[in-house]
């Protein structure tokens, strides 16, 4: 670990000023080449970060959930182009709330049907918020929902969110938002199980996750990172987990946008077994060439320009579900292909077929000093290596 001087030297001034806490591994072909732990999982009562700490993992879930996905689609369960409608009758008229110039909305049919690679490309209409008319509707449809049923599970969802007006033709823009709901679905329609079930029978038993679910189980609960707000002046103060009420054991919905949890260590089980071409100490989980299907780019220019919304994703395009490198020469020293994702608190993954190595960081502070984090622990982990 000698050569992983300057990523020690960098996590532990990092905790100083920014999380509270966090950890991080890298990996390469199965060998652990880095695990450390710096800072507090409680501040307040001086709680020591460790291997056994578990993070919320917000929008790192995704990368779990379309990888779920295309398992069953190389079990020939679904095809990409596959309108959605074959699977969530529902949607089978979806419609478009096209905004004119000064302001009103034209309700409209769709020029062609949702399909299933639109809701894993974040091209399917329905984001994670705004002010225009699909969002506005998209919040109150979930309003009546909760009114009508308090817990609703991710089918319910699907169901009412079917009613609500996309904001453009389906492949025709990107829009982070509600299409990966759709992928995880689109797991329990062509599994016969809950998405919840199928991760753990078919990806965390055979790869031995034994901290990761939706669910508090044992004592995940208490080994849980306290969540902490970092205001404009560096102060943290701690908060309410968003979204924890959805880890009680009683809580119904199983998200594919966002609701796992996890710890470093099981998380780079599951990097490295992508990394290593589906395989992982013996347990074949998913095909290669599957994996390269999923990390090329499929995004047009337009698309580009949309996902592309601050230096943060300079180089990347998207792919089934993920971040995906094109070019390095916007200042990365990662390879082409090179592909993973983020978490809203502070995850971070990145996983290089290429180099068969995987990185892992995780901490949980909103805001989630991203920008600044990621690339650096990136750049460092390219850097050591031999």
């Amino acid at each position: 670990m000698d050569q992983f001087h300057a990523l020690d030297d960098f996590l532990k001034n990092l905790v100083t000023y920014g999380p509270a806490g966090c950890g991080c591994a890298v990996a390469q072909d199965g060998k652990i080449l880095y695990e450390n732990y710096y800072g507090f999982a409680n501040l307040e009562n001086q709680v020591p970060i460790t291997p056994g700490s578990i993070y919320r993992q917000f929008s790192t879930t995704k990368i779990i959930i379309v990888t779920a996905a295309m398992m069953l689609f190389e079990r020939g369960k679904f095809l990409l182009t596959d309108p959605i409608s074959e699977y969530f009758p529902e949607w089978k008229d979806t419609m478009v709330a096209d905004t004119q110039e000064e302001g009103s909305v034209i309700i409209r049919p769709v020029k062609r049907p949702i399909q299933i690679q639109d809701c894993f490309n974040m091209a399917m209409g329905i984001g994670y918020g705004g002010e225009d008319y699909t969002h506005k509707m998209a919040a109150k449809v979930r309003e009546d929902l909760k009114a009508m049923k308090g817990k609703y599970t991710l089918r319910d969802d699907i169901r009412a969110m079917s009613k609500v007006p996309i904001q453009f033709d389906p492949g025709t823009r990107w829009l982070y938002g509600f299409g990966h709901e759709l992928v995880a679905g689109l797991v329990e329609v062509t599994s016969g199980m809950t998405v919840g079930e199928f991760l753990k029978k078919e990806i965390f038993e055979p790869l031995q996750m034994d901290s990761t679910g939706y669910r508090y189980f044992g004592n995940t609960r208490e080994r849980m990172v306290t969540v902490y707000h970092r205001d404009e002046t560096g102060n943290r103060i701690s908060i309410d987990g968003p979204m924890d009420d959805l880890h009680e054991p009683d809580a119904v919905y199983e998200g594919g946008g966002a609701g796992l949890f996890s710890t470093v260590g099981d998380y780079l089980k599951f990097s490295q077994m992508m990394a290593c071409g589906g395989e992982y100490k013996g347990e074949h989980i998913i095909g290669r060439k599957t994996i390269e299907l999923m990390r090329q780019n499929r995004l047009n220019e337009q698309q580009l320009k949309d996902f592309h919304s601050g230096p943060y994703l300079d180089g990347y395009g998207y792919g089934l579900g993920v971040r995906t490198l094109m070019d390095p020469a916007r200042g990365n020293n990662a390879s082409v292909g090179e592909f993973g994702w983020t978490g809203m608190a502070g995850t971070y993954v990145s996983i290089d077929p290429a180099e068969k190595v995987s990185i892992v960081y995780m901490h949980n502070m909103i805001p989630n000093m991203e920008e600044y984090i990621h690339p650096r622990v990136r750049n460092i982990v390219y850097g050591a290596l031999e």
